[in-house]
């Protein structure tokens, strides 16, 4: 199993191409660069970090349909590759209403059947071909002006029950949320059969679990207020009456961290002690993940989180 880091987006630009330096200094696999509106744009801080790395695969998980026309994701896409030397993975996902039409404007209708053409057309584009077919509306008449050197993976970052059996026919790999527990992996790769499977992860360790645990508290309310009752916290165990609960709360504002308790926490995450953390490791790898993802939050000592996951994986004989 690869292991890797998604700086957050809540650092600039150039902390983020920092961090994928020491990311492949300490021995790290790949470095992600996720797009969430309005941070730091993707393919700009991608780009960077491909130029002052040799060796780690780089990734974007996700961008998505709406914001870009496809020729242009095609554009980025190539000249990312170039300057990764054939080392970047590109991410694409449906986003969500409340972002695109609520935020941004953008008419949210058939996310992914949008999804699935703009793919579709992306995979042409990218592979050399001229596409002449109609995308979101719009009659592509073009090509690339060169051909892409080797074949990009697309993966989809999704979590419906629809996108992620579509996904697997159509992506090269799933790229699964924040917070997906290793049998939530287990179950996506048992009932869809993707080529390959990557998850992001919270991460903390420490010598006392209780505290380790607790660091994590809130930014597992959060998402779990993201995701409610669902496949990720049903494959979980988490009682769906309360993912519910927590989900209306987030809705109205409201603080849930008090709900989530630390049964809760360690179900959902990588967190306690190093051995904890390397006993996680490597059911996720048994469940069937290829790539585990671990969330830079933004605050923590990002060289700390770099010695932390690496010291994790050698204990679990990852590395």
């Amino acid at each position: 199993m690869r292991i890797g880091i998604a700086p957050s987006g809540l650092r600039s630009a150039a902390g983020a191409v920092r961090i994928a330096r020491q990311a492949e200094d300490a021995g790290l696999d790949e470095v992600w660069v996720s797009e969430d509106y309005t941070e730091r744009g993707a393919f700009a801080v991608t780009g960077a970090m491909a130029a002052v790395t040799q060796r780690v695969r780089i990734g974007i998980g996700v961008v998505n349909p709406w914001t870009r026309h496809v020729v242009l994701t095609a554009m980025e896409a190539q000249a990312l590759d170039e300057i990764a030397d054939g080392r970047s993975v590109l991410g694409l996902g449906a986003s969500n209403a409340g972002w695109m039409s609520g935020r941004l404007g953008i008419d949210f209708e058939r996310p992914i059947s949008v999804l699935s053409d703009y793919t579709a057309a992306l995979r042409r584009l990218l592979a050399g071909e001229r596409v002449t077919d109609l995308v979101r509306g719009q009659r592509l008449d073009t090509a690339l002006d060169a051909r892409p050197p080797r074949t990009i993976p697309l993966v989809w970052g999704v979590k419906g029950p629809r996108a992620l059996q579509l996904g697997a026919q159509e992506a090269d790999g799933l790229f699964l949320s924040v917070l997906s527990s290793p049998e939530y992996v287990r179950w996506v790769a048992t009932e869809h059969g993707a080529p390959e499977l990557t998850a992001y992860a919270t991460f903390s360790v420490g010598p006392d679990r209780a505290s380790a645990v607790d660091r994590l508290r809130v930014h597992t309310a959060k998402y779990l207020g993201l995701h409610g009752a669902s496949a990720i916290t049903e494959h979980a165990g988490i009682d769906q009456e309360l993912a519910a609960t927590i989900r209306r709360r987030f809705l109205d504002g409201e603080p849930s961290a008090q709900l989530v308790s630390d049964a809760m926490i360690r179900a959902l995450t990588v967190a306690g002690t190093l051995e904890d953390a390397a006993a996680r490791m490597l059911a996720y790898r048994d469940a069937g993940l290829a790539s585990l993802v671990v969330i830079d939050d933004g605050g923590t000592d990002p060289e700390h989180l770099v010695d932390g996951v690496m010291a994790a994986a050698r204990l679990a004989g990852l590395r």
